[in-house]
């Protein structure tokens, strides 16, 4: 079946997921700008097409969710949201602390 919106794909994908975890498969498509994700446990099948790129961010926080549910069988949404926020303020405040020192090293070269 194929669903159109992402969030009711997901959450089919998750019920799949969770109906019948040794059957279940997820492939990724990418191809020629199009992207199709496709779950199955064999007895349903639940697919999404999609042409934008924005989409991407949702399938690395569906990727991110089964990851969790395979590991430890529970995710929590709202949970994985604020690791990927810390995550992001760690890599920003990482990037300005390079920047900065790469400014006070310019600012002490001698010139000869």
């Amino acid at each position: 079946m194929l669903v159109e919106d992402w969030d009711a794909f997901a959450a089919q994908a998750q019920a799949l997921y969770r109906a019948d975890p040794l059957r279940f498969r997820y492939v990724l498509k990418y191809r020629r700008g199009r992207l199709e994700a496709k779950c199955t446990d064999d007895r349903a099948c639940v697919r999404f097409r999609t042409d934008q790129q924005s989409a991407l961010r949702q399938v690395e926080a569906l990727n991110g969710a089964f990851f969790a549910l395979m590991a430890t069988g529970s995710y929590d949404a709202e949970a994985a949201a604020r690791e990927q926020a810390q995550e992001r303020a760690q890599q920003q405040q990482a990037q300005q602390q390079a920047q900065q020192q790469q400014q006070q090293r310019g600012g002490t070269r001698r010139r000869g």
